[in-house]
């Protein structure tokens, strides 16, 4: 870590690291601002992320559907924020999984820490939801990140454990060509503290701005800290829509917009944590924001689109198990028969039945081969979801569809 690349104020909380380390320095941050950061900057970006995400809200409040467009939006985030942290897998091997318990690959680990990752969300948000900013305690912290490094075999320490050992970014295994390096370990508790203080909103960290600067600041803050041995981006990440559900937000799941824009948005973190300069990170918050309500928004219409699309298939029976499983596939686009029997309250033979005609009409295609425990997908819906972030969805065209039986 070179310090011609700290600012002034920076160089002033330089603290020596422990043996074997101490001809090194790490940085021990300062508690996160408690006046606003300036957004004069970024002050149009900013202003653009509050209205997308108005809009949005106003959207949920008419429409009422606390999903909007689907679960494996959800499950998308898993799969960037792993990726951001060099673990590989895919949205499909997910959903895989999730339906089967069986990796997509044999032996393959990706898939079951992902899934991991998805679950901590189910877990929590609903609790940010209920509890407010009270949630956010070092007790918080380290369950994220248990609930999210617990299956992977590579992680040397005990999951949720506050680090003990000295770490750094950058520099390809060698501190002495690290780009940052975090607090010595006896400082992390006390560093953490006034991370989370500035979540709960505690008095004497308060300022009244919007959520957007309040998430880049703390993100930014959490990452300098660097309580674990590795993880960190995940859990940061993780706190992300819990910070945003805590308050009243729709909680929006930025990781693919973070992981198209890597480059960006490791500058974003460099500038706030080596200068204190929070207007990069409040930008890019901001930019993140709102072309994740604009991706959010593109894939729902088109999910409609879509529905419209299979509709003009075939002709169904109204109140068939097949009609209502229209409404499923956007949120199930991998599916088993009891998975859709279990959704619809039906019996399995009705379940089936339903499979049948959706395949027949080329809205499922049967995965495995098996005659049993098989597998299909809408793999129409699944191109929308999981198309490249910022990419124009693509729908089917009527006249390729198959005619009504």
């Amino acid at each position: 870590m070179k310090r011609a690349d700290l600012s002034h104020d920076v160089r002033q909380t330089l603290k020596r690291l422990p043996p074997p380390y101490d001809s090194h320095y790490g940085v021990v941050p300062t508690a996160p601002p408690e006046l606003p950061p300036s957004v004069i900057p970024v002050a149009e970006r900013h202003a653009a992320a509050m209205r997308a995400l108005a809009r949005l809200e106003t959207l949920v409040a008419e429409l009422g559907d606390p999903w909007l467009v689907s679960r494996v939006l959800v499950r998308r985030e898993a799969v960037s924020s792993s990726a951001i942290e060099g673990t590989n897998s895919t949205l499909d091997a997910l959903l895989t999984l999730e339906e089967t318990g069986e990796d997509a690959q044999s032996g393959q680990e990706a898939a079951r820490q992902i899934r991991d990752y998805t679950d901590c969300l189910g877990d929590f948000l609903p609790r940010a939801r209920e509890q407010g900013v009270s949630i956010f305690t070092e007790c918080l912290v380290r369950a994220l990140h248990c609930a999210t490094m617990k299956g992977d075999p590579g992680y040397a320490d005990a999951p949720g454990a506050l680090r003990t050992r000295v770490v750094w970014i950058g520099g390809t295994g060698d501190i002495a060509y690290s780009t940052y390096n975090p607090p010595p370990p006896e400082d992390i508790a006390r560093c953490l503290a006034d991370n989370i203080a500035f979540m709960r909103d505690d008095p004497g960290v308060r300022f009244h701005t919007s959520p957007v600067t309040r998430m880049a600041v703390a993100h930014a803050h959490f990452e300098a800290v660097h309580p674990f041995r590795d993880g960190n981006g995940r859990v940061g990440r993780l706190l992300l829509p819990l910070m945003m559900a805590s308050e009243g937000h729709v909680p929006l799941y930025l990781s693919p917009y973070m992981e198209t824009h890597r480059a960006a948005y490791y500058a974003a973190l460099k500038d706030a944590q080596q200068r204190l300069v929070w207007h990069a990170i409040i930008g890019f918050m901001a930019d993140a924001v709102t072309a994740t309500v604009e991706e959010l928004l593109a894939t729902r219409a088109a999910l409609l689109s879509l529905r419209k699309i299979w509709l003009a298939r075939r002709r169904f029976r109204r109140g068939s198990a097949a009609l209502r499983a229209l409404d499923v596939l956007p949120h199930y686009p991998v599916i088993t028969v009891g998975r859709l029997a279990s959704r619809l309250a039906v019996t399995w033979p009705q379940a089936a039945t339903a499979i049948r005609q959706l395949t027949e009409a080329g809205i499922l295609v049967e995965r495995t081969g098996y005659r049993r425990n098989r597998l299909f997908a809408a793999q129409e819906a699944l191109s929308v979801i999981n198309r490249p972030f910022g990419a124009e969805p693509v729908l089917p065209t009527v006249c390729c569809a198959k005619a009504p039986a």
